[in-house]
């Protein structure tokens, strides 16, 4: 990969955490919070990404990011009012710029006049301004190495009024590598000192080595000169302020007297005085350019005032604070790592087999050294999928703007509250996240949450509430969607699903089985198809997605008060803790998120039910048994039946059932393999791992146990019934 296709995916991986901040902050300007520092925040965002697509030459991207920026500039400038109209125009146009950024990414031309529509909403809050908007001036065409007047560039805007007798400044910029590889352009900071006032620079050429060692990374030029204006030194420094710490930057009065050093223990030295400094000369000379090879004039030092220096302008350098440092690494060398850490699991456990048939004098010793591997191989796993977490905020940020929406919609008052965004899971479940997520707030809010109207008649406030939360539950993550609405209406939910052949007429359900109805493919209780609901699509899908993550989903309603879903979803997919277990001469690994506990239990506790497997009677309660080899198809070992072990396992929906198998082989780490790419999908199988003994065990999947085990006993009640009435059938006869 060339430098140039390095530098754009480096610009590319920016731009996503760009517009992700601008969706940010615009949603929190649409709720009110319209502060100074979330309008630059837009601003920086939007300025960013143009920069960055003026260097590659994305001209539309560019042009549509001119347009908004110009908008956000306004903005800052305090002439447009951030009104709610004016925002909705603004996340729109956030819209539009992601989407160019997409077909950027991708190589894909954008249509004709893509996004035109939003340009010219945006253009209309300009005025008159806005329509006589030229080219984006992000290109760098004609522009080279050699000293070029600045008003080549680009026409400079009127100076702002002076706010008081105008001083003369010494500025030196030269950017550092980080500067660009951030998509900052040096030619618009240019462009910003000239609106100060008049500017003399000249550009630093002695520094460009032959063109065979040129490196688009790294900058060669640097810019030295004065600028006259009547701005404060503030205001000037404000000029640098997206690139501070990126560049060495000097800003000093021409011809001041010289500051003496700071000493650390005593107070600051008093900045200069207007009355202290030495005349500046009325004479306002053209702007020239100086060459860089050219004699100084001597100048007298003068205070400086670097890029980050605090904003009362004190020419005492701060202290560096220790900060976190962060570095970009490309995703797929994370995921050659973990795939590393995952053989070095599987060769830890061979080691481990290895070492159980030693003589006990030798592996005495090796276990203690085992013992130490096992613990930092574990303590390396969690590092590493530590790196490929990502916090659910990515997620959870999406949420407001789409509740916001589906309240303009409906005609309803909803108002989403979110906690826990901070908590992480690994970033292959946060990206299969989305889509479950989104569903789910759409029926909260389409068919939870009631009219103002209705509410109000219920006692409630007109305005209803979506909570979504998340939290660390064990070894899961627990993503909890709860609303205050009028929950689900189980009269209509059966009548539904009678109608569509989903339930028999005469069957009788229980409270939660109707409410887990609305899983069903195709299922939807809306009378009327919509753009937000009505097909049949959305739930199911949902629970789909999240079993398929290695997730479950559990759902309790109460008539008239709301509505909680929960995702329970694993913390990786790629390493997880496992309980090895065999079944006559095969083994498989039950993952040890889904066990509640391990009993032998006795004769007596054990019961035979028709149309069942057989009960087990746990503290007073009755749990529903199967045996693994039966539901696997696989031939039980013989043996005494009472050296059998039963695994209580959670099989979701707040259920819960006994597995029985033949022997636990111990607790250990595995890497979890897919088999669905070479061989396809097997009921009741997650994935495959590879043992200490070399051989290839299948991951058991709890939920697909269970619903296998519902329909042998539907199948064993079946047989049993067709058993009864068959006697009955001979029974006359015979008498």
């Amino acid at each position: 990969m060339s430098s140039l296709e390095q530098l754009k995916l480096t610009f590319f991986d920016e731009c996503s955490e760009l517009l992700q901040q601008m969706e940010v902050s615009l949603t929190e300007m649409r709720d009110g919070n319209t502060s100074d520092d979330i309008i630059n925040a837009v601003f920086r965002a939007v300025h960013s990404v143009k920069g960055g697509a003026g260097i590659f030459g994305f001209d539309e991207l560019v042009g549509f990011a001119h347009v908004f920026e110009t908008v956000l500039d306004t903005m800052r400038n305090g002439k447009l009012a951030p009104s709610t109209d004016v925002i909705d125009i603004m996340l729109t146009a956030g819209d539009v710029l992601t989407d160019l950024v997409n077909m950027a990414r991708s190589g894909e031309a954008a249509p004709a006049n893509y996004g035109q529509d939003s340009r010219a909403q945006l253009q209309a809050l300009l005025g008159d301004e806005g329509h006589d908007e030229g080219p984006a001036p992000a290109d760098f065409e004609g522009l080279d190495f050699a000293p070029v007047r600045i008003e080549d560039f680009d026409e400079a805007g009127d100076a702002p009024p002076p706010s008081e007798a105008p001083k003369l400044w010494r500025i030196e910029f030269r950017p550092k590598p980080e500067m660009l590889e951030k998509a900052n352009e040096p030619l618009l900071i240019i462009r910003g000192l000239q609106r100060l006032g008049e500017l003399d620079f000249a550009a630093e050429t002695g520094g460009i080595p032959p063109l065979h060692e040129l490196r688009p990374t790294r900058p060669y030029v640097g810019w030295s000169g004065t600028l006259r204006t009547g701005a404060p030194q503030a205001e000037i420094e404000e000029v640098f302020e997206f690139v501070a710490g990126d560049c060495d930057l000097t800003i000093a009065l021409d011809g001041a007297p010289a500051m003496p050093e700071p000493i650390p223990a005593a107070a600051p030295a008093p900045q200069p005085t207007a009355a202290s400094l030495p005349p500046v000369s009325p004479t306002v000379a053209a702007p020239s350019i100086v060459p860089a090879d050219a004699p100084a004039k001597p100048v007298a030092s003068a205070p400086v005032v670097s890029a980050a220096s605090a904003s009362d302008g004190s020419s005492k350098s701060a202290p560096a604070k220790g900060g976190a440092t962060t570095t970009r690494v490309e995703l797929e060398r994370i995921d050659r790592v973990v795939n590393l850490v995952g053989e070095l699991v599987i060769s830890q456990a061979m080691m481990g087999q290895i070492v159980q048939g030693l003589p006990e004098a030798v592996s005495g010793q090796l276990w203690q050294i085992l013992d130490e591997v096992v613990h930092h191989t574990r303590e390396l796993k969690d590092s590493v999928m530590s790196m490929r977490a990502q916090p659910v905020g990515a997620v959870f940020q999406r949420m407001p703007r789409l509740v916001r929406e589906l309240a303009v919609k409906t005609g309803k008052k909803v108002r989403l509250e979110m906690h826990g965004e901070t908590t992480e899971v690994d970033r292959s479940i946060i990206e299969r996240l989305a889509d479950p997520l989104t569903h789910i707030i759409r029926n909260s809010a389409d068919h939870g949450i009631e009219m103002p109207a209705d509410r109000a008649a219920a006692g409630k406030p007109e305005e209803g509430t979506i909570r979504l939360s998340a939290d660390h539950r064990g070894s899961r993550i627990v993503i909890e969607i709860r609303d205050d609405g009028a929950g689900i209406n189980t009269e209509k939910v059966l009548k539904k699903a009678r109608e569509r052949g989903l339930v028999s007429a005469d069957a009788n359900l229980t409270e939660d089985e109707v409410n887990n109805l609305i899983f069903a493919p195709g299922f939807s209780t809306a009378d009327q198809v919509s753009d937000i609901s009505g097909r049949g699509v959305g739930m199911d899908v949902v629970r789909r997605n999240i079993q398929d993550i290695g997730g479950r989903i559990s759902l309790k309603s109460e008539r008239g008060k709301g509505m909680v879903i929960q995702l329970a979803l694993p913390l990786t997919l790629a390493v997880m803790e496992g309980m090895v277990i065999k079944v006559g001469r095969e083994t498989f690994v039950m993952p040890m998120s889904v066990i509640l506990e391990c009993l032998r239990p006795g004769e007596a506790e054990m019961h035979n039910l028709v149309g069942t497997s057989g009960m087990l009677q746990l503290r007073g309660e009755l749990v529903s048994l199967v045996h693994l080899g039966d539901l696997l198809s696989i031939e039980r070992a013989g043996g005494d039946q009472a050296e059998r072990v039963v695994i209580i396992v959670d099989g979701g929906e707040n259920t819960r059932f006994g597995v029985i198998v033949d022997e636990l082989c111990g607790h250990q780490q595995v890497v979890i393999k897919s088999i669905e790419e070479s061989y396809g999908a097997v009921p009741g199988v997650a994935g495959a791992t590879i043992l200490g003994n070399g051989k290839v065990a299948f991951i058991l999947d709890a939920e697909k146990l269970a619903d296998l085990s519902t329909a042998t006993n539907s199948v064993t009640s079946s047989a049993a019934g067709i058993g009864r009435a068959r006697r009955a059938e001979v029974a006359p006869e015979a008498a």
